[in-house]
């Protein structure tokens, strides 16, 4: 359920987290769910089918992200730019951007793009899942983008493995030595609440990653989704 309270803004439940108003109804479940995966697939693979001019950086006009999607879906004839707004300031990812009426995503990218996303304050460790039978050969040709346009780094092992799991059930974690790399010029970027973005990293970075403790991915796990 998505709403908005008229002092605290924008939330997913059914009252306000911080005051408890029943708040204004937005939009239900299936219908957030719904216009996530249109908006992830026009800003992150397909702005084309909907008559959409993206730039470089992978800005989409908002006036224009909206009627496109209006005029291409029926079902989203109500769509107004708060909407808009509502998904991008209560998704838990934070995986789009909004700002001086243009919308992005900031990562998960097929097409080639220019992101210009921070650099600063990048973790000294970073994480990446893979499969048992793929870690091995990582380690020794380094990471480089498979599907995405972009390697895609985790912040912490827990999020490297809830991503993983998205391909295999017990996924094997990388440890990228972040501060070595990017002190020696390897540039990594902020994209998400957990994810990163590099073009590739050398393999004198990577490692196996040590274990943290069973209880922390458990839980990390049965409360969050994929980092994608």
């Amino acid at each position: 359920m998505l709403k908005e309270c008229r002092t605290h803004g924008y939330f997913r439940a059914e009252e306000c987290p911080v005051c408890g108003e029943e708040g204004r109804f937005l939009m239900n479940d299936e219908e957030i769910d719904s216009l996530g995966r249109t908006m992830a697939g026009i800003l992150r693979h397909f702005p084309d089918r909907y008559s959409l001019t993206m730039d470089e950086h992978g800005w989409v006009n908002l006036d224009d992200f909206v009627n496109g999607i209006r005029n291409k879906q029926r079902r989203f004839r109500w769509l107004k730019q708060h909407h808009i707004f509502a998904m991008v300031d209560t998704d838990p990812k934070k995986r789009y951007q909004v700002r001086e009426g243009n919308i992005r995503a900031t990562y998960a990218h097929s097409i080639e793009l220019k992101l210009d996303l921070p650099t600063r304050d990048i973790p000294d460790v970073l994480y990446y899942p893979t499969t048992p039978e793929e870690a091995p050969l990582l380690l020794e040709t380094g990471l480089r983008p498979a599907d995405r346009k972009m390697v895609h780094l985790s912040k912490t092992y827990e999020a490297a493995v809830i991503a993983g799991k998205v391909r295999v059930t017990e996924p094997k974690i990388l440890q990228i030595d972040a501060k070595k790399a990017v002190a020696e010029g390897v540039l990594i970027q902020k994209a998400g609440t957990t994810v990163y973005l590099a073009e590739e990293v050398p393999p004198q970075y990577l490692a196996f990653a040590d274990l943290p403790p069973p209880e922390a991915v458990s839980e990390t796990d049965s409360t969050s989704g994929p980092t994608a």
